[in-house]
């Protein structure tokens, strides 16, 4: 397995992976995630390779004050193979090289198999509230 920086021509497999994992949601075209992801850091947004073929991904930013994760994705017949694992650990050692303090996420509450996996890799729950608004809509 291989870890690297995405590149244009993994856009289709990389939404196919995102697809397949539950990741997308109406309100968000995964093109234009992607589009804009490319803008900014490009380099952190990461995809894990197998023989040639996409099997994850991980869309990572840093704003100075805290990283943060998004689009964490394995392909479900590789998971449990240590791909997510190695994916986080990138991660963190990319946000660590720029001086980053602290790495957080969104996990959806009901998705315990996904909290337990960030649970065993050190994540713990925070005592906070999401809120968001949407400034562009993606139509």
């Amino acid at each position: 397995m291989k870890i690297r920086s995405f590149i244009l021509e993994d856009g289709e497999a990389v939404i196919r992976l995102w697809n397949e994992c539950g990741l997308v949601r109406p309100w968000n075209d995964p093109r234009k995630d992607i589009e804009r992801k490319l803008t900014t850091q490009p380099e952190l947004f990461l995809v894990s390779e197998k023989n040639g073929v996409v099997v994850g991904s991980a869309m990572i930013g840093y704003e100075g004050h805290r990283g943060w994760v998004y689009y964490l994705a394995v392909d479900p017949a590789c998971q449990g193979q240590g791909i997510g694992q190695a994916l986080m650990q990138e991660a963190e050692n990319r946000l660590i090289e720029r001086g980053c303090p602290k790495i957080q996420l969104l996990v959806r509450s009901n998705n315990s198999k996904v909290l337990a996996f960030y649970e065993k890799l050190g994540y713990e729950v925070g005592d906070v509230l999401m809120l968001g608004k949407r400034l562009i809509p993606d139509e």
